[in-house]
């Protein structure tokens, strides 16, 4: 059966969901191997503003993800691969506006990466993919849910939309928003944009344009994010400092 089918695709898709988008490295390559279009047509000012709305549109994704995980409790929510995990059922939050804002804020993420590589053909070809790879990882943890939730589900379902958020119907979370459990489930996200945006803009300087020195700017952040990234870890391992009860 198709459902069948698109069920064992999603599962691969959510084991793997962490490396699947290495795919598109060869991709990446031969686009920062070509001159930032937008700079060669109307300039550096033009280019320095484009890459800053990208910039700013992945970290609105991540804060789309942060606000998500500061108010859900343990056991939902995670960054699990190895199975589909929920305790409980979130319908509140920006859950009672989209079934599935994390998901949301990872394709806001990686359409803004996409973007920011300007190439019309790449920006489509991501999006193009995310509508398959999304679409099944949700119908895989859509079943999970109703398998597990039933009715409870079903009923939340009907009324809130799989991936654009309504309007109407917020229900304000039932968990205060947790800072530090942003900092422990999020430190990895933060440090990826970063790194990621830096290893482009670098790639396409010394590949397109021979520049070899490297911007102090993008050293700084990626600097600032691998320290980050580090002492957070290090909190997350070997203390207790970003624990938070039923969190």
């Amino acid at each position: 059966m198709i459902a069948d089918s698109i069920a064992r695709q999603g599962s691969w898709f959510f084991r793997w969901r962490s490396y699947v988008l290495l795919g598109f490295a060869p991709l990446v390559y031969l686009v920062v191997t070509q001159p930032e279009p937008i700079e060669t047509t109307f300039g550096p000012a033009a280019d320095t503003l484009f890459e800053s709305v990208c910039i700013a549109l992945a970290f609105l994704g991540l804060a789309i993800r942060a606000y998500t995980v500061g108010h859900v409790p343990a056991g939902t929510s995670g960054r699990n691969t190895a199975r589909q995990v929920a305790d409980t059922l979130n319908t509140t939050g920006l859950y009672s506006l989209t079934r599935n804002p994390l998901y949301l804020g990872n394709a806001v993420i990686y359409m803004a990466v996409a973007c920011f590589l300007q190439n019309i053909w790449f920006a489509v070809l991501m999006l193009l993919f995310l509508i398959v790879y999304l679409e099944r990882i949700i119908a895989t943890e859509e079943k999970f849910l109703a398998g597990k939730f039933g009715d409870d589900y079903r009923n939340w379902a009907a009324e809130v939309p799989a991936f654009f958020p309504r309007l109407t119907g917020w229900r304000a979370p039932k968990l205060p928003f947790s800072f530090r459990n942003v900092l422990r489930r999020e430190y990895s996200g933060l440090f990826a944009i970063i790194a990621v945006f830096f290893v482009l803009d670098q790639s396409r300087e010394y590949l397109a344009e021979s520049k070899i020195a490297l911007d102090p700017n993008w050293l700084a952040a990626l600097a600032i994010g691998a320290l980050a990234y580090v002492l957070l870890r290090w909190a997350k391992k070997r203390t207790r400092l970003l624990n938070v009860a039923g969190r």
